[in-house]
């Protein structure tokens, strides 16, 4: 469907919010369109190529959720479709979180960031007083669509200075449709955010998510991402460190299989002096699936004293899968240290024999090599709500024998 088409449909002035600002950011797309190959940053992954077919409209009343909200006594905040589901969430008093009437930000110039503005109509606002830790959340996006919709939340989490929070988010879905989430995140000094992403979307979906984060000095941003829904998926991360001494983890693995495409991209901008960053990003792939990795860091003439680290490392468990991997670096200050690293490849060999020379069968001994694999890619998860979580997402993706 030709972007613009799509937005002609819509009656902007029907949804909640400034009118306004939704005319603009619809104008922003329909001049971009839908992200495909020939713009740098989608290189790898043509957005537009997978959506021409897609009728979108906006998502109509959900159907049954059932099953897919995980079983946990954490506080909740859900959304079916994109809208605030009050009677499925928890009631948090003093955490400050609320349905929002499409919390816009203007001046991010993504179409897809752009496209979000233009049709959000609720988002989670998690408002974090200084120094108060707030325990572990649980942000739920449940899409049910019975014809292919559009579903743009817009989220924003807020921490004071010292505060801290662990946020596990978690998008699932029923049908084929859009799922085009965004979330802005700034962090005081001090602060400290641990965000767990599960995106285990229905397999006709695509899953396009912007996340935005901000670190002020001395704040910790530690997120890791398990993408293994959605037949495409991209997860692209821009993180600004912009006080001194900030610190910021993007790790994230990768399971796909049959067609699946998925897509983790970063940015992670160091704007001030003596901030670190680390990003490991491991991918399993089988069948046909094609993983895509592009880290990029940017160092700024301030920011001295930088230390700056990407890894991705990859499993091709068929000759048909593929990855791309496009580590950049753009450094302009003196004092730095970084660098990064990728491996590819199949099995080892060597280490499927020594383990079938102890009597394990082959397709055993495959198991646990891969299992190892994505082991160590779990160790930087720390809660233990969101380890089960991604250990049952991992097992459910075992069981659909791409051994």
């Amino acid at each position: 469907m030709n972007a613009g088409d799509f937005l002609d449909r819509i009656d902007l002035a029907a949804l909640p919010g400034a009118v306004s600002r939704r005319a603009r950011a619809a104008a922003r797309f329909r001049a971009t369109g839908w992200p495909t190959r020939a713009d740098e940053a989608w290189h790898y992954t043509d957005l537009n190529a997978r959506l021409k077919s897609f009728d979108l409209a906006l998502p109509a009343e959900a159907g049954s959720v059932a099953g897919l909200i995980p079983e946990t006594d954490l506080p909740r905040i859900v959304f079916v479709n994109g809208r605030f589901a009050e009677d499925l969430s928890t009631k948090m008093p003093g955490l400050g979180c609320y349905a929002s009437d499409a919390a816009l930000t203007e001046g991010r110039d993504q179409p897809m960031v752009a496209l979000n503005a233009a049709l959000a109509q609720d988002g989670a606002v998690l408002d974090i007083a200084e120094s108060v830790d707030a325990g572990t959340v649980l942000l739920v996006s449940i899409a049910h669509a019975a014809h292919q919709a559009a579903i743009a939340p817009r989220h924003r989490i807020r921490l004071g200075a010292g505060a801290a929070l662990t946020l596990i988010e978690i998008a699932r879905g029923e049908g084929e449709y859009l799922h085009n989430p965004v979330v802005e995140i700034a962090l005081g000094e001090g602060a400290v955010l641990r965000h767990y992403r599960l995106q285990d979307e229905a397999m006709a979906a695509v899953h396009v998510a912007t996340i935005f984060a901000d670190l002020a000095s001395g704040a910790r941003y530690d997120s890791f991402t398990l993408n293994c829904g959605a037949r495409l998926s991209r997860n692209e991360t821009h993180a600004t460190l912009a006080g001194a001494k900030a610190d910021v983890h993007l790790n994230a693995a990768q399971l796909l299989t049959g067609s699946q495409h998925g897509d983790i991209t970063t940015i992670v901008a160091h704007d001030a002096p003596n901030c670190a960053s680390r990003q490991t990003v491991k991918s399993v792939l089988s069948g046909a699936a094609r993983g895509v990795f592009q880290g990029r860091i940017e160092v700024a003439r301030i920011a001295q004293k930088t230390d700056g680290y990407q890894m991705n490392q990859a499993l091709l468990l068929s000759p048909d899968a593929e990855i791309d991997s496009k580590p950049e670096l753009e450094i302009f200050a003196d004092d730095v240290k970084c660098s990064h690293g990728a491996t590819i490849g199949a099995l080892d060999p060597e280490q499927v024999f020594y383990l079938r020379s102890r009597g394990i069968p082959e397709a055993e001994a495959r198991a646990m090599l891969i299992r190892a694999f994505l082991d160590e890619a779990l160790e930087p998860v720390t809660d233990a709500t969101a380890h089960r979580l991604f250990e049952d997402a991992i097992d459910a993706w075992w069981r659909k024998g791409v051994l």
